[in-house]
């Protein structure tokens, strides 16, 4: 039985404010009225193989988040405000996943960490893959509250329709629950709220070490690792004390750490880097 391989799909790219990538006073707020701006960040998704088949970690962005006009909201004030996309329509999922050689219609099963744009803004490339969320992620985005909420579902696909994850009370590490994703259990979902209430990421596991694909639990390892919530997340004490369980995990069941936006990310995943190693 092979281990789990992983690799990086990127999907255009993104900024956002600095007050957004490490909390500032003022939280939520201080995201809209900062006036420094992150450098251009990677939108990943992460193609992982094992021996059930392909499964996908979020589907990254659309290009019609950089391009459409009114694709957004111009009534939310965080889509006007304090995030730009730089996406076309070659750097979309699709065709990222032919550039690896995969056809789309391959992917068998797709995980998302949350339901925000540029983490479910690929679906459309991935109609017939079996779609697991969080329900308590699901309820939050749905319908117009959701939107208000920063969740465009309005923009998802007419043949979106997730499976829910059925957590189990089976420990992983620090993290008191989790949902396997394949039969043997190399690959596992555990709950990492902060970025969203109801946030997770995907721990695959195989060889000497594994692999954290941890959406937006922070925006690049060194955050994560100063145990610093970002500037969006509801509960800052929350979203801590998943960082906190995040280097307690590295700690014993060692992990190359994969957010969606470092642009380290790839670099470390290349070189099998672990969490906090230089």
């Amino acid at each position: 039985m092979a281990a789990p391989t992983v690799r990086p799909v990127r999907t255009g790219f993104v900024r956002v404010k600095e007050a957004q990538r490490r909390r500032r006073p003022g939280g939520p707020l201080r995201t809209l009225t900062d006036s420094d701006w992150s450098e251009w960040l990677p939108i990943h998704a992460w193609l992982v193989e094992h021996d059930g088949g392909l499964l996908l970690v979020d589907t990254g962005e659309t290009a019609r988040a950089a391009t459409e006009p009114g694709y957004f909201p111009r009534w939310h004030p965080y889509y006007r405000l304090a995030v730009d996309f730089d996406v076309r329509p070659e750097d979309e999922l699709g065709p990222q996943l032919r550039r690896l050689g995969v056809d789309p219609a391959e992917v068998g099963t797709v995980v998302l960490t949350h339901l925000h744009t540029d983490h479910a803004g690929g679906l459309a490339h991935v109609p017939h893959a079996h779609v697991w969320v969080d329900a308590d992620e699901y309820a939050l985005a749905k319908g117009f509250a959701g939107r208000l909420r920063g969740y465009p579902s309005n923009r998802w696909p007419a043949s979106f329709a997730p499976t829910f994850l059925a957590w189990r009370d089976e420990p992983v590490g620090p993290f008191e629950r989790s949902a396997p994703l394949t039969p043997d259990g190399s690959v596992v979902a555990i709950p990492t709220p902060g970025h969203t209430p109801h946030h997770l990421s995907v721990l695959v596991r195989g060889g000497d070490a594994g692999y954290l694909l941890a959406g937006d639990v922070s925006d690049d390892e060194q955050i994560a690792i100063d145990g610093v919530p970002d500037g969006v997340a509801p509960d800052a004490a929350v979203a801590r004390e998943t960082l906190r369980k995040v280097q307690v995990l590295a700690a014993t069941e060692p992990f190359v750490y994969l957010p969606a936006h470092d642009p380290d990310s790839e670099a470390r995943l290349a070189e099998r880097r672990l969490f906090g190693e230089r």
